[in-house]
């Protein structure tokens, strides 16, 4: 899970983890990681959320930028938001790619 969002210890941050419990995605050893050339190119869609991470280009893949709030110091009802926006994306996402149907 390639991200930017990280906590103290480098983990996803526990009430994070709880948030995405909450709909059924277990995010239980889960932790942040570059987007690194390797992981870049074994992708075929690349998503950043808005945090500024700089990016390896490579032709071929699709590269999105997800916007979001920086959930760090928000009440539940807004990290449970920002986790409703993320969801709702990417199953818009799976249904884009040919992933899933509507």
């Amino acid at each position: 899970m390639p991200t930017c969002q990280r906590s103290v210890n480098g983990s996803v941050a526990a009430r994070h983890r709880h948030r995405t419990h909450e709909i059924g995605v277990a995010l239980d050893g889960a932790y942040p990681r570059p987007l690194t050339d390797e992981v870049v190119r074994a992708a075929d869609v690349v998503i950043t959320m808005g945090c500024g991470d700089a990016c390896p280009i490579y032709p071929g893949r699709t590269y999105l930028d997800w916007d979001l709030a920086d959930p760090v110091g928000l009440p539940l009802e807004g990290v449970r938001a920002i986790r409703d926006d993320v969801d709702t994306r990417f199953r818009a996402l799976l249904v884009d790619l040919g992933i899933i149907a509507t």
